[in-house]
């Protein structure tokens, strides 16, 4: 397989479950809620998607039960901010901290054991192109369903009611609750949607992506999917693009190395969260912008009839 063409489906892989975790906090973001819980939503869902994926062998049940996971954490939090009022910020970075330790505690029986080797999937025709079917149509379906997703949330936002309905609440939670919308459900919904799809991400990186399970196997991937949504602007397509972006940044540590590039390899290891950092850096310095694509509730509590 060509080099370039192996990098790409690389970058893909990479970034397909950026891109879905990527999505799910962007729905959470746009009904007005921050949730700094995802690498901990994330770790409980790839150790749960291993463990079911080890104990039956299909792979598709462990993908529904790492949603189930991520919703079920995403619920908790959800009924803590938005019916309890507890604080967004301390309850997200509590929940990252309690998915880092219970997925190491329940993780424990599961270290060293491997799920062998995975199916290989490639699309019919179009895989047999040459050059183009390495790099994009031999890739894991999840990896089509992330782009369909994409695709589906834009619509979904832009060109649907319950869309609108969805951005009203982000935008003006108050003025959506005086027409009638039942603000507090919308954004529960919003959030368990988005720990599913957090969820789909983690069991992604265990089940597919690894596959295995270790002690903090996400890597800080939950992090830069919450930074993937300010760097998109909460613009799905955006979210994709940056999505496969880190993913390239983080498969080139591994292609510098194999050309022999004389670069240690922990200052490699550091070049997707060197570049996350680079861009929040550059996005922060312009405020004004972020302000007009920022949503204009996040982060705010809202208490019906306050």
């Amino acid at each position: 397989m060509n080099e370039f063409a192996l990098l790409i489906a690389a970058t893909v892989a990479s970034g397909t479950p950026l891109a879905l975790a990527s999505l799910g906090l962007l729905l959470n973001e746009k009904s007005g809620v921050l949730n700094l819980g995802a690498e901990g939503m994330m770790l409980v869902a790839a150790v749960t998607g291993f463990a079911v994926a080890f104990t039956t062998g299909n792979d598709w049940v462990a993908f529904a039960a790492g949603a189930g996971a991520g919703a079920l954490l995403a619920t908790v939090f959800g009924v803590l901010v938005i019916w309890l009022n507890t604080n967004q910020y301390a309850t997200g970075l509590a929940l990252s901290l309690f998915g880092a330790g219970f997925s190491a505690f329940v993780g424990k029986e599961f270290v060293g054991k491997t799920l062998g080797t995975r199916e290989a999937f490639e699309v019919p025709l179009l895989a047999d192109i040459p050059f183009v079917g390495d790099a994009l149509f031999r890739q894991h379906p999840m990896a089509y369903v992330a782009i369909a997703l994409t695709v589906a949330v834009a619509w979904f936002l832009y060109r649907s009611r319950a869309g609108l309905v969805l951005r009203a609440v982000g935008e003006s939670p108050e003025s959506a609750h005086a027409l009638g919308y039942r603000v507090r459900l919308i954004r529960l919904a919003a959030v368990a949607v988005g720990g599913a799809l957090c969820g789909v991400a983690g069991a992604f990186l265990s089940v597919v992506y690894a596959p295995l399970w270790v002690e903090g196997l996400v890597a800080g991937r939950g992090w830069i999917a919450l930074a993937l949504t300010t760097f998109a602007t909460w613009r799905p397509a955006r979210v994709l693009l940056g999505a496969y972006l880190f993913g390239g940044v983080t498969m080139l540590q591994f292609s510098l190395q194999g050309m022999g590039v004389q670069i240690a390899s922990q200052l490699l290891a550091m070049l997707p969260y060197l570049a996350t950092i680079v861009v929040l850096a550059l996005i922060s310095r312009n405020p004004l912008w972020i302000r007009i694509n920022m949503p204009a509730s996040l982060g705010k509590p809202f208490t019906p009839g306050s």
